[in-house]
């Protein structure tokens, strides 16, 4: 499992800064096939990948909420568009559409 193009994008400081750290739930020991060693354990073991941003009721009712709104999934569209590329090719990239 190659992990270095998810990680650059989790790890791109914009990003970070605009949506924070990657979370969700994960299982509590290595699946099975997996070593606790593996490089990627930490990606492997999640069950979830979720990004969280919250919104006081100020910003919710702001002029600029839309706007806001915006930039934010603007600045996650690299993941959505990420794991659609992972999820509908084969391990060699072949489109399974």
């Amino acid at each position: 499992m190659d992990a270095q193009e998810i990680r650059d994008l989790l790890n791109e400081p914009k990003f970070k800064k605009t949506w924070g750290g990657l979370t969700g739930d994960e299982v509590k020991t290595s699946p099975k096939g997996f070593s606790k060693e593996h490089a990627n354990i930490d990606l492997i073991k999640k069950k979830q990948y979720l990004f969280i941003k919250n919104f006081d009721d100020a910003a919710v009712l702001s002029d600029k909420f839309k706007k806001e709104v915006v930039y934010h999934f603007s600045e996650i569209r690299p993941i959505f568009n990420y794991f659609s590329s992972v999820l509908t090719t084969d391990l060699n990239g072949v489109s399974l559409l």
